[in-house]
């Protein structure tokens, strides 16, 4: 049998989606945007030779774990992290755009930009003041059922519906809400706007929800206008919209040739899910006086009586403006004071991991802010000050008979002698079974540790600073953060790579980054 997953189904899961990262009330789950893929044209990194502007993300068991062994750093998702969001349909003065309508269908389509959704169209828009406006009439009637242009920006913050200016474009706009300007950097983007959170709760929204009224109904739209009313030039009060509803009245005025020129709403009712109007002699609230001398039906006028949301115009935002899709913001950048976020280097991927665990656990969820996905050697020796090793290049240990130990460099500090590098699961070798051999440092006698791609002024080479555990370490009486724990010279992951579900991912072209660079990172999730 034919189905279809609804539009609403779809915003409810936004909807839970969101309060599960806020957790409102409860802790519930964890999410983490991360940035990864540091050596994009190395297929041994789990890239392709051929990454250019990234490849087609492909969704597996076995490319998830390709993921994780490349993530070089992780942001915890806040509440103030993210937002509901909807299209941005910004205000521009001779637009025609299409107003709120309950019928909008694949048969039914919207009449200018050709939809089978209301939410898909054009039927509210932003101004340059960042306020957000649904439209209720765009113009419409009998000789331009598809609606005019828009020429009056709406600006008015009341809560009644009304005309934008004097322009007479016929449009009816209601006010809805206006971004704050905290939000605009985290939230506003090319195609999305955010909605607010807590709709009703707390701020403009309250006053907003308070004034709907469930079934109240705002526009009514002429069909068809009639002909040979008798009689004309005059105005019909108190005339009832009948329906499923209570108390909605209009006024209807004809002109001299006997036909409908105007309707307007003196009374919106409540309780309306479907409703009609009746201008025919005969029909309820129809003075006994009026005549209608045309052939059959097609003389009568008509009319759309357009239902408002379940709870009226104003009480569910999310609902109204179709809020199916989420944005979630991360800013990365290098700090002195947690240098999880490298710099040097580059990435190439973007994505969010729920639930990933603390090193050794696969149950204990991780709930730090900054994470870093890298391991680190600390070295010593009098040449690290003069050493430089590339970024990408190969690192090697001979760790036993038969077992070296591989990895790339991810950076190098000369200063602090910390190098960090990953080890994507494609290094692992027949010998030991195909397992990733972790650096030591206490190897067994003879073992060497190699650089590739080194550049050391010197004979003396680098060793693992076995003597060295903690975060930070003080040279010439400045204390650097080293964003890691140490045991022994060697750190870590800040995070079990054998945990946490990957969501989302998105290859992107590769972004270098240097110290004093920002990445803000927007990740929209359509439902």
């Amino acid at each position: 049998m034919p189905a279809i997953i609804s539009d609403q189904f779809r915003i409810l899961n936004a909807e839970n989606f969101t309060k599960s990262i806020v957790g409102i009330g409860q802790t519930l789950n964890r999410y983490y945007t991360f940035i990864g893929q540091p050596n994009s044209t190395d297929q041994r990194a789990g890239g392709s030779l051929s990454w250019g502007t990234g490849p087609s993300p492909v969704d597996g068991f076995k490319e998830e774990n390709d993921i994780k062994d490349t993530i070089i750093a992780m942001k915890q998702v806040s509440s103030s992290d993210i937002r509901r969001v909807v299209r941005k349909i910004i205000w521009t003065a001779g637009t025609t755009y299409e107003m709120y309508r309950h019928d909008y269908n694949i048969y039914n389509k919207t009449p200018i930009t050709s939809q089978s959704s209301l939410y898909e169209s054009n039927y509210y828009v932003i101004n340059d003041d960042l306020r957000v406006y649904i439209c209720l009439q765009n113009g419409s009637d009998a000789e331009n059922l598809n609606g005019r242009p828009s020429y009056d920006k709406p600006e008015f913050i009341d809560l009644e519906p009304r005309s934008a200016g004097t322009s007479g474009d016929g449009y009816i706009w209601k006010y809805l809400y206006t971004i704050k300007p905290s939000e605009i950097i985290k939230f506003d983007s090319i195609e999305y706007i955010p909605v607010p959170e807590d709709w009703g709760i707390s701020g403009e929204s309250i006053s907003t929800k308070a004034n709907a009224v469930d079934g109240r109904i705002n526009s009514i739209i002429i069909k068809q206008r009639g002909i040979s009313y008798n009689p004309t030039s005059s105005t019909f009060t108190n005339i009832p919209i009948l329906g499923d509803g209570n108390d909605g009245k209009v006024t209807i005025t004809t002109d001299s040739f006997g036909k409908v020129s105007e309707v307007y709403i003196t009374d919106g009712g409540n309780g309306y899910t479907y409703g009609t109007v009746k201008f025919e002699p005969g029909a309820p609230g129809i003075p006994t006086s009026l005549s209608n001398v045309g052939a059959g039906l097609s003389s009568l006028a008509s009319f759309d009586v357009i239902i408002p949301p379940k709870g009226g115009h104003g009480y569910d935002i999310y609902r109204e403006l179709g809020a199916y899709r989420v944005l979630i913001y991360s800013r990365y950048e290098t700090l002195e004071s947690n240098p999880d976020i490298i710099s040097g280097n580059d990435f190439a991927r973007v994505g969010i991991i729920k639930n990933p665990t603390i090193t050794g656990s696969q149950v204990e969820l991780l709930n730090t802010s900054i994470v870093s996905g890298l391991k680190a050697l600390k070295f010593t020796g009098s040449a690290t000050t003069a050493t430089t090793y590339a970024v990408d290049s190969t690192i090697t240990q001979t760790v036993g008979v038969g077992s070296t130990a591989i990895g790339f460099v991810a950076s190098w500090d000369n200063i602090t002698g910390v190098l960090k590098y990953y080890q994507p699961v494609g290094l692992a070798t027949t010998s030991v079974g195909y397992k990733l051999i972790n650096f030591t440092s206490s190897p067994a006698t003879g073992g060497n540790l190699t650089i590739y791609g080194s550049s050391m002024n010197g004979t003396t080479p680098l060793s693992i600073n076995s003597g060295f555990s903690g975060v930070s370490t003080t040279i010439n009486g400045r204390t650097y953060q080293l964003g890691l724990t140490f045991n022994s010279g060697i750190a870590s992951a800040e995070y079990n790579k054998k945990s946490g579900e990957i969501i989302y991912i998105d290859n992107r072209s590769p972004i270098p980054r240097s110290s004093s660079q920002k990445e803000d990172i927007k990740i929209i999730l359509e439902f």
